[in-house]
């Protein structure tokens, strides 16, 4: 039986990493080279790819600031941080971010992650605990100044009405 060409083998591999989860362009290169491809085939069949559509890094950064805003609840810093490890551009990000915040604003996510962590049983909400949750919060990706604007005002029940 005669073997594959590399770049068919390249593809075909690059087609498994795919249908695991999106992958940006940056992140499918660095994986076909690990597996010992030549950059020659890498470009090959990188380009291939994103004729067909299957590697759109605009698509990628959409859903996946879309997953980390949303579903995990991180803040822009976090977001744009692994965004940038990926490859995508700068402005890219930003215009991402710009379209993510429209369904869910930082601050939202601020409020649902401390009614989360009240709910949750923590409802003591001493210094020491609100420390604590700055810091969380703030680990995150959630600016400071934002952090603790929202943090004083669910200390003065200005949250409490669904705000």
């Amino acid at each position: 039986m005669k073997e594959a060409p590399p770049h068919e083998k390249a593809k075909q591999r690059a087609f498994r990493l795919l249908a695991m989860r999106a992958r940006s362009e940056k992140e499918l290169r660095a994986k076909l080279r690990e597996k010992g491809f030549d950059e020659s085939v890498v470009e090959e069949v990188t380009a291939r790819l994103r004729e067909l559509n299957y590697l759109d890094d605009e698509s990628f950064a959409r859903q996946w600031a879309r997953n980390l805003a949303v579903n995990k609840l991180l803040g822009n810093r976090r977001i744009e941080a692994s965004l940038m490890e990926k490859g995508i551009p700068q402005p890219l990000i930003r215009q991402v971010l710009s379209e993510v915040r429209k369904e869910l604003a930082e601050w939202e996510a601020v409020i649902l992650l401390i009614r989360k962590k009240v709910d949750n049983g923590a409802g003591k909400t001493d210094d020491r605990e609100r420390r604590r949750l700055a810091q969380s919060l703030m680990g995150k990706g959630f600016p400071p100044g934002l952090v603790f604007d929202i943090l004083n005002r669910s200390k003065e029940g200005l949250l409490d009405e669904g705000e």
